[in-house]
């Protein structure tokens, strides 16, 4: 009866965690579904980017509406959402994406919200991490997703405010905490999986087989090597190991982790799918965590 109960989670408070990781933030949408028709009550969200954009929403009583919009994108609407800038700084100003949230969501301030709600960001004038606890729900959520060289920074008076994958992806340590809840981490930036590279490997070789063409346009089989792949590799080492780190700092009592290779970061038009791995993950997750006890 003890083992069911915990399976189900009736009675269980939860801190919830939610990682950086671009369009695999998705996964958070699942994982908390999952965890809400399980029966667990979560009570506190802290967030680093993408994890700050679903867990502000979802702490604001908006989640629905957020996975609503995010099914409807496709191809065409990320064009649209994306405000090209001509700075030396930055390609996208990121005013856009945050202007659209507002005709769904209305901004607010966090401390008005139902629930404690944490976002995560990295002040580089001081080249420290900032932690989100008041103050517009819009603004936290703008500095935490705020990519360098990607989006314009968040300026203040006193800070330069960029995404907070920079100092903590995995802001386990940062999570409001009531006596007896969970500490359940979502991971959307965990470490490539070498069944995930495996698969790119065969696709590869496949795309190959169009002759002369594929191998001009497509490369060997070898990964590129060029300025974007040599950023892209030191940006996805530097978080994989600021949140093994966090990990083994603050153990969550349950993670689910999906591997950085397993979806584009950018694949923002594929919603529905990431979202059903983070409801599946997150199941896996709990009866795990449950059979262990």
């Amino acid at each position: 009866m003890e083992e069911t109960t915990r399976l189900d989670g009736k009675g269980r408070d939860v801190a919830l965690v939610l990682s950086s990781g671009g369009a695999r933030g998705y996964a958070h949408i699942g994982a908390i579904e999952e965890l809400e028709a399980r029966g667990y009550r979560i009570r506190s969200v802290t967030g680093c980017s993408m994890g700050a954009l679903v867990g502000g929403l979802y702490a604001s009583g908006h989640l629905a509406e957020l996975k609503e919009w995010v099914l409807s994108i496709n191809r065409r609407k990320i064009l649209s959402l994306t405000d090209v800038s001509m700075s030396v700084s930055h390609l996208v100003k990121g005013e856009r994406i945050i202007q659209e949230l507002n005709k769904i969501v209305p901004d607010c301030r966090i401390e008005d919200m139902s629930m404690p709600f944490r976002a995560v960001a990295t002040d580089l004038r001081r080249q420290r991490e900032v932690v989100f606890d008041r103050g517009s729900l819009y603004a936290a959520i703008r500095a935490s997703i705020s990519i360098p060289t990607y989006y314009d920074p968040l300026r203040t008076r006193k800070m330069l405010l960029v995404d907070g994958g920079i100092t903590n992806p995995l802001p386990l340590n940062r999570a409001p905490r009531t006596e007896g809840d969970l500490l359940v981490a979502v991971n959307v930036s965990a470490p490539f999986s070498e069944e995930e590279e495996e698969k790119r490997r065969r696709a590869r070789r496949l795309s190959e087989r169009g002759g002369i063409f594929a191998r001009v346009f497509r490369g060997s089989d070898e990964e590129a090597v060029n300025y974007y792949s040599l950023l892209n590799a030191t940006i996805h080492t530097q978080i994989q190991q600021l949140a093994r780190m966090q990990l083994r700092l603050t153990p969550p009592d349950v993670v689910v982790n999906v591997p950085m290779n397993r979806f584009w970061g950018l694949g923002y038009d594929r919603a529905a799918r990431i979202i059903g791995e983070g409801r599946e993950l997150m199941r896996r997750a709990l009866e795990g965590t449950a059979s262990d006890k």
